[in-house]
């Protein structure tokens, strides 16, 4: 990392971010309701705006292009890599029944204590890096172990963990069986006990902090500033909750988009595994040296490939889709004559 963050950068961007959030947070306790497609869009692209407003306020603030490259490679890896949440959320909203109109607050508290963990574990990875340079062989093989598990199933566990956890609170904590507005708390029988909202904000906070596990060591594949790891998260989760009604039917179509995140995972961890290999210090390997063939992936070269990856699966899926509508208009029923 030839760069330097300033402090004083750091430090107005973060204080702006719980702004921003404290304020989106407010206007939707204001006013729960069901976002139409015009609202969610209008988010959508405030969120991006904001996000790219912010890479060039970065590259004002170190003088590197190659900083601000980082924080957009990364912002589009783990927005791309976020959408795969969505999936999930879907799932979740449906199990625990969240009414509609107050969805929008399920997803922000669960994203905001998303960040939350998500904060604490980029803070051990980079402390990890910082101490241990072999732990980039590490996270190399577990994200292409990931892009594997991605491509050809084992999807199952998630669900089996959110079950977990219900099970859990549902054994030690009084929880209702009925929702009371978007309240936490409410009285049954003279007796104050939580809602399943609850319920609803740990797992989304929870399923995230699952989802973390293969997304962050990614991001550090990108980029080793934590600073910039962790602005990532925060811009692509900021943009999650709207684009969650934006997408909404569209996710059923979109068949093939499992197979682009798990080649950029895949493309990410040899990217990792080949930095492991250029500050290597395990004795068995070259002899503790670094291995000079080791090719560096540039961080151009990886934005086009993220890039690509995603608008190859996305649009392979979209074209499946109209297929498949076609072959179903042409076999259906036909009026006798």
């Amino acid at each position: 990392m030839d760069f330097v963050i300033p402090v004083w950068f750091e430090v107005t961007a973060m204080s702006v971010v719980v702004l921003i959030l404290a304020a989106d947070l407010l206007i939707i306790l204001k006013r729960p309701h069901i976002p139409s497609m015009k609202e969610a869009s209008a988010w959508v692209v405030f969120y991006v705006v904001l996000a790219l407003i912010f890479a060039a306020l970065l590259l004002w603030a170190t003088g590197s292009t190659d900083a601000m490259g980082q924080f957009v490679a990364g912002w589009l890896t783990e927005y791309s890599l976020s959408i795969d949440n969505l999936f999930v959320f879907v799932l979740l909203m449906t199990q625990f029944s969240v009414p509609r109109r107050y969805q929008q607050e399920a997803l922000m508290v669960g994203i905001i204590i998303a960040l939350v963990l998500r904060g604490v574990f980029i803070l051990l990875g980079a402390a990890l890096i910082e101490n241990f340079s072999w732990i980039f062989y590490v996270f190399g093989l577990f994200l292409v172990y990931t892009a594997w598990r991605q491509a050809f199933g084992g999807g199952d566990d998630d669900a089996q963990t959110e079950t977990g956890i219900v099970r859990f609170l549902r054994r030690f904590v009084n929880i209702s069986d009925h929702y009371d507005g978007a309240k936490l708390r409410t009285t049954v029988e003279g007796k104050r006990v939580f809602t399943p909202m609850l319920l609803v904000f740990l797992s989304l906070g929870v399923t995230d902090l699952i989802f973390a596990i293969d997304s962050i060591p990614a991001i550090f594949g990108i980029t080793h500033s934590a600073f910039i790891v962790f602005t990532t998260n925060v811009f692509a989760l900021m943009g999650l909750r709207q684009l969650y009604f934006l997408l909404g039917g569209l996710l059923d179509r979109l068949k093939y988009l499992h197979y682009g995140i798990a080649f950029i995972l895949a493309f990410i961890g040899v990217k990792l595994f080949a930095h492991a290999l250029h500050v290597n210090e395990i004795p068995f390997i070259n002899g503790g040296k670094s291995v000079e063939w080791a090719p560096e992936i540039s961080t151009v070269a990886s934005l086009i490939v993220i890039i690509v990856a995603m608008a190859v699966a996305t649009g392979a899926s979209l074209i499946a889709a109209r297929r498949e509508r076609a072959r179903s208009a042409m076999s259906g029923p036909r009026d006798p004559e």
